[in-house]
């Protein structure tokens, strides 16, 4: 088997990806929508600075940032997107003042003739760049300072305890009060302005907006350019070029198969496994791995509600205390968390069983690692709720509180701790797993890619240390995404790829040689289109326009290698058949066949369907984003994680037959909840925002006045039938795993060698 190919391929892969990510990264740099030092009127008026920009934008991150609406179009989706609405407001109010000094009484008062006019008047105002770089400022006109003056009269008003508002906050879930101060409102609207003043002024020597035309605006001729259509045409060209150039390798491969079949052991190795005090110890993270997945689905029933209730839960009002910007934070969070820690620990487990290794401290090691998750888990939460609750100042908040930023929400300090005991994990990882290497028959290659795997897991945490708290909003969305892509979506990928072939090859279900190709060549093919495709997630965050380009196109051939995945999922079901005892691991297989199915449904379909640029354009910040953030994150990392969760939990109670009937009832209600979830509430409400923000722009598509009418309303209701079996689902996942402690999930009898175990002595110690 040659191998040398197959490494060069994938060092070509990673070193030219990055190549060309790092250098549009600092493209970016030089090009972000700029941050004046001070805005003016012509006749000199300061109305505020760029510090009060800087300080808003962390005002706006310590209520929860992008877990209260959105900016750009990334974050939640209740309240409004806040560039979006404050660059609307700010047209409308322009437009109807101008009506009145022509005697009208509001603008849709005037003749189409009359309208025109103003709209040409008003584009000439807004799109038209002021910015000088000489001296820092920004000039507006001062009609223009007027409409700036309402529109922060209203988040004055909406911020705070206007009863007039009630409503509106009702429907924006968002508590009264929520920023204390008329100074702190102040800033924040500052940084609202300059967030919308991106999205409407036109790139110095372009005719095209810092944020490439983004959001659909008719008022000022917000519209997708020409690049982000031919881009888009081009993506799903090369899409079809990509999947008939797989299909062709893949068909040639098959052809070149030794037929000589891989042949199965009789028994199962397993049985010879015997865990050693390391790995009997990573049995306390799968318990947490059950116990957070089972919170986390409990905060989601919450969230989804709050966009119901508003402020209550079936008329209690739990906004008081748990408001929609901490229960969803908590809900995003802990879902990495959980997913995390179900494969951190699933390293920790197979790590010795692969060397047959037990190194000194080593359960000390994993131990001490287990006290630090919980410290962060529990420390970060506490800390985004006092952030919420604004009783943390900026710079607090910043280090302890809640960065505002969806997915890496933990404040500073947690985010180094957890990146600490990340590459305290990939120590203990290495250290079990290189006496392996001096094995002569281990295949190196596989190993290597599993370490290299490994050590990527921490190495890119680590960019969500490049921001800091005035960093310019387009450079820190550059950075997230490297987490939220890269690690998330990316490198978490390949280790699981790793991981599932490696259990395979340990139980003799693979040849290991067949195997380290394999992982090699699909890990090659998957990051040279994932890596330069996390642009495409930052076609409209202030980023040069080549990034539309390169994001389409890479996006797209992330998803080729997605529409072989039924023959993953048909390989997996089929070595769940091919010797007898290979019966006792169905239901972890069975989680990985769900793992390829929603690989295709969630990442490849939903995935597609709203990356190519002209799709984002009016998809951006809708709730056809969380269709595909629900189906690729938790119907493939978290399925994934159930079932790398089950095999570890098979190995220590390996000699015991399991009871499944609560677990195969947990598998489908999970998978079948998640189904309904989707089809039944969240992609029918996106459709339909989709529509309205073709027809009227992004601003009416997250309006309190589309989004509450009783159509919107009832789809939202028919969300509970989905969340309600997707739940029943998770509990009684809960209580299966409880059953292996207490015994109710173990039958009692002989075992695979003819020892005879009482329930109570078959549990998992």
């Amino acid at each position: 088997m040659r191998y040398g190919r197959l490494w060069l391929g994938l060092a070509t892969v990673i070193i030219g990806s990055f190549a060309v990510l790092i250098y549009y990264g600092t493209e970016l740099y030089r090009m972000a929508p700029p941050v004046p030092e001070r805005v003016v009127t012509t006749e000199g008026k300061v109305l505020f600075t760029g510090e009060d920009v800087k300080e808003g934008q962390n005002v706006w991150q310590s209520m929860g940032g992008q877990e209260v609406g959105s900016v750009w179009g990334h974050g939640a989706y209740v309240a409004p997107d806040w560039s979006a609405d404050y660059l609307h407001r700010e047209l409308t109010w322009m437009l109807d003042h101008w009506a009145v000094e022509k005697g009208a009484a509001n603008y849709e008062a005037l003749d189409a003739e009359a309208r025109a006019g103003l709209r040409e008047r008003l584009k000439g105002e807004i799109r038209r760049n002021t910015y000088d770089p000489a001296t820092g400022d920004v000039t507006v006109s001062p009609v223009r300072a007027q409409a700036m003056a309402a529109v922060a009269s209203h988040y004055d008003a909406l911020f705070g305890d206007d009863p007039e508002l009630h409503e509106l906050r009702d429907a924006y879930a968002i508590p009264a009060s929520s920023i204390k101060t008329p100074e702190r409102r102040a800033q924040l609207a500052a940084f609202f302005f300059w967030a919308a003043w991106a999205c409407s002024t036109e790139r110095p020597g372009e005719t095209i907006t810092y944020t490439n035309n983004w959001p659909s605006e008719t008022l000022i001729e917000n519209r997708p350019s020409g690049q982000i259509i031919v881009w888009s045409v081009a993506s799903f060209v090369l899409l079809l070029a990509g999947i008939g150039a797989l299909a062709w390798y893949f068909a040639v491969e098959r052809g070149r198969e030794d037929l000589d079949r891989h042949e199965p052991p009789e028994r199962d190795p397993l049985l010879a496994l015997n865990p050693t005090p390391s790995m009997r110890a990573t049995l306390k993270y799968f318990w947490v791995v059950i116990a957070l997945a089972v919170v986390q689905v409990g905060l989601g029933a919450v969230t989804a509600h709050y966009g119901v209730e508003g402020s209550g839960f079936y008329g209690f009002p739990l906004a008081e205390w748990l408001p929609y910007s901490v229960t969803r934070t908590w809900h995003t969070q802990l879902g990495i968390f959980w997913i995390a820690t179900a494969w951190l620990a699933t390293g920790l487990f197979i790590a010795p069983a692969v060397s047959g290794h037990e190194p000194k401290f080593q359960k000390l090691g994993v131990d001490f690692l287990f006290v630090c998750v919980l410290i962060i888990v529990v420390g970060s939460m506490f800390g985004q709720w006092l952030g919420v609750q604004q009783r943390l100042g900026n710079t607090a908040n910043f280090w302890f509180g809640h960065q505002g930023y969806e997915y890496v929400d933990l404040g500073r300090f947690w985010q180094i701790f957890l990146t600490v005991g990340l590459f305290l994990w990939l120590a203990l990882m290495v250290r079990a797993i290189a006496p392996a290497f001096r094995h002569p028959d281990t295949n190196r290659h596989l190993l290597g890619l599993f370490l290299l795997a490994s050590a990527a897991i921490p190495l890119f945490y680590t960019p969500g240390l490049m921001w800091h708290r005035h960093t310019n909003l387009a450079i820190a969305e550059y950075w997230r995404w490297w987490v939220v892509h890269l690690w998330v979506e990316g490198f978490f990928e390949v280790f699981a790829t790793v991981v599932i072939a490696f259990l395979f090859t340990r139980m003799g279900l693979l040849r290991t040689s067949t195997a380290a190709a394999a992982v090699l060549f699909s890990t090659s093919i998957f990051l040279s289109g994932g890596i330069i495709g996390t642009f495409h997630h930052l076609y409209f965050t202030g980023t040069p326009t080549v990034v539309t380009a390169l994001g389409a196109i890479f996006s797209a051939l992330e998803v080729v290698p997605l529409v072989l995945i039924g023959f993953e999922a048909y390989e997996n079901l089929s070595l769940s058949r091919v010797r007898p005892w290979v019966s006792a691991y169905r239901m972890p297989i069975l989680f990985f066949v769900s793992v390829a199915f929603w690989n295709l449904v969630g990442a490849g379909l939903f995935g597609f369907f709203i990356n190519p640029p002209i799709a984002l354009y009016y998809m951006q910040g809708l709730n056809t984003t969380p269709v595909h953030g629900h189906t690729a994150l938790f119907g493939v990392y978290g399925m994934l994680g159930i079932g790398l969760t089950l095999f570890c939990l098979k190995g220590l109670t390996i000699h015991r037959a399991w009871k499944t009937g609560v677990l195969s009832f947990a598998f489908w209600s999970i998978n079948i909840g998640l189904a309904l979830m989707v089809l039944l509430s969240l992609l029918p409400v996106g459709l339909l925002q989709t529509w309205a923000s073709v027809e009227h722009g992004m601003w009416y598509a997250r309006s309190a006045e589309f989004m509450q009418t009783p159509t919107m309303h009832t789809l939202r209701w028919m969300r509970v039938v989905g969340d309600t079996i997707f739940a029943a689902g998770i509990v009684a996942l809960g209580w299966f795993v409880l059953g292996l402690k207490g015994g109710w999930s173990l039958e009692p009898g002989p075992d695979a060698v003819g020892r005879t175990y009482p329930v109570e002595e078959a549990a998992v110690r």
